[in-house]
Order: structure tokens, then C-alpha cells, then sequence
């Protein structure tokens, strides 16, 4: 799995694996448990990761969507 995207906007996250669901990727969100230990404030981002093989895929369906902004890329060393 790797990152598309870290936010803390739950409508965002929401969009984003309606966008996913709807062009049969899998998606996952990680860290949403973390607000417990936050207080439930968002200060922690969570992480929609998707599947290695797909995520150039993904990548594309965010910014065809107007949210490329929103993307992670990952550190190329």
C-alpha cells in the first residue's frame, strides 16, 4: 500500500474513497483511530493508502477530480 493522500478533512477522505469505490480501488484509511489519543481535535492527519499497482491510477482520479494538490508523492532516494 502506499499514501495518496494525508488529511485531516473527513469530508475529503470521504470523497476520496467514494472516488476509489467507484473505480474499483482499494483503498484503506489509516490512523482514523488515532483521534483518541488527540482528543478527537484532528491534530493527527490520516492517511489514505491504496494499493501499490494502482496507485499512478489513483493518483490520476484525484487530480482529474481538481484535488492534486491534496497528493502525497513519495521521496524518490
Amino acid at each position: 500500500m502506499e499514501e495518496l493522500v494525508r488529511t485531516n478533512d473527513p469530508v475529503l477522505i470521504s470523497f476520496l474513497e467514494s472516488l476509489m469505490r467507484d473505480a474499483g480501488i482499494i483503498c484503506m484509511v489509516a490512523d482514523h483511530t488515532m483521534s483518541v489519543l488527540d482528543g478527537s481535535i484532528g491534530a493527527i492527519p490520516r492517511r489514505v493508502l491504496v494499493d501499490s499497482d494502482r496507485i499512478d491510477e489513483a493518483r490520476a482520479i484525484v487530480t482529474d477530480a481538481g484535488l492534486a494538490a491534496e497528493l502525497r508523492y513519495r521521496n524518490p532516494t
